[in-house]
């Protein structure tokens, strides 16, 4: 499925139903009283949260949702139908905004929770029939209140995937193949850049909680001011409780290993200050990946003491061999914050070079 983050869309709500200008016939007065019945209310257009959701998509093929109108009312003070709520259903972590053709668009919400709505055009209200006017000075009223229109609105839907875990790493770090490793997703691997070129989630499961994973696209240095494939990405992540932060040489790699290793690793971290404060703050690790290649397994150790020295826990992991996935996990969800009380691991400690 091809990934979409922001779309624009027309939602028109459903105008009100008129109202009835009628007179009730009865025996001996062919000229009875006013009888029509109100209309019916137009229908809302609602924006819902779907959890199962991950891309707007759908919205790219059908820019335009109309609702339906009310009713119209009846003789006998019969009143139309209030027409049903359109519900558009979203991905959670769509933000809204309603553009007014001037201006700067203006914020209407965000969805961020399952079944959560934002009302985003009124229904019209119903007409009036004329019994509606009936009075003692007023006992045959012949005329109606005409029923308002629904309101057209033009709207800007971005997404920013919700996830508990924020993969990050240059490209060819081992993101994908390790969301592959410990989850349910099929994200393209490939041995060549930027593999990856949209958003993946997947959801890997320990001590009985769902920890969901955003596999987001390679960055190069520079992406936090718009280089590269990233860029548009780093948005994806800014919601996350934890990353983690890969590193790896390339295979055949000539040169200082380490020096690579901590360069990658530093290029990365300045991206994520430039970019963002709370990034640059949120709770991470660092993950030496593919460690199965026996040049990468040699700077483990070296590797892991560099990160520790600067207060960053590091594990190594190899995603083919299932080298450390465990224990990764094991850090992460010490690192997300339960929901609902959900069993953690009985001890917060790991071994950085554990299998």
């Amino acid at each position: 499925m091809k990934f979409i983050d922001a779309v624009q869309i027309t939602v028109q709500a459903g105008n009100g139903g008129a109202g009835s200008l009628t007179f009730t016939s009865l025996p001996g007065r062919p000229s009875g009283p006013a009888s029509g019945g109100d209309g019916g209310r137009g229908g809302d257009v609602l924006l819902r949260g779907d959890g199962r959701l991950n891309t707007l998509l759908e919205f790219r093929f059908r820019p335009l949702h109309k609702a339906k109108h009310g009713g119209r009312g009846a003789s006998n003070n019969k009143t139309g139908k209030n027409a049903p709520q359109l519900i558009l259903p979203v991905p959670l972590g769509t933000i809204v905004h309603r553009h007014h053709g001037v201006g700067e668009p203006e914020f209407l919400g965000e969805i961020v929770d399952e079944e959560q709505t934002i009302i985003v055009a009124q229904g019209g209200r119903s007409g009036k029939g004329n019994a509606r006017f009936t009075s003692a000075t007023r006992p045959r009223p012949d005329f109606v209140l005409e029923p308002d229109e629904g309101e057209l609105v033009e709207l800007g839907l971005e997404l920013k995937l919700m996830a508990d875990v924020g993969l990050l790493g240059l490209p060819n770090a081992g993101k994908s193949t390790l969301v592959q490793a410990v989850s349910n997703a099929r994200p393209e691997v490939a041995d060549y850049p930027f593999t990856t070129k949209v958003p993946s989630l997947g959801v890997a499961r320990r001590y009985g909680r769902d920890l969901v994973i955003a596999d987001i696209p390679g960055l190069v240095e520079g992406a936090s001011e718009g280089v590269g494939l990233g860029y548009q990405f780093l948005k994806h992540v800014e919601r996350v409780s934890a990353l983690a932060h890969l590193v790896t040489l390339p295979e055949h790699f000539e040169g200082e290993a380490l020096s690579a290793l901590t360069q990658a690793f530093e290029a990365i971290e300045r991206e994520l200050k430039q970019y963002s404060e709370h990034l640059e703050k949120a709770p991470r690790l660092a993950v030496l990946s593919k460690v199965d290649q026996p040049l990468v397994a040699e700077q483990a150790e070296a590797f892991s003491a560099w990160c520790e020295a600067r207060g960053m826990p590091c594990l190594v992991i190899s995603s083919h061999s299932r080298v450390g996935l465990d224990s990764l996990l094991d850090a992460l969800i010490n690192l997300v914050p339960a929901k609902g009380g959900v069993m953690k691991p009985k001890s917060t400690e790991f071994d950085p070079l554990a299998d």
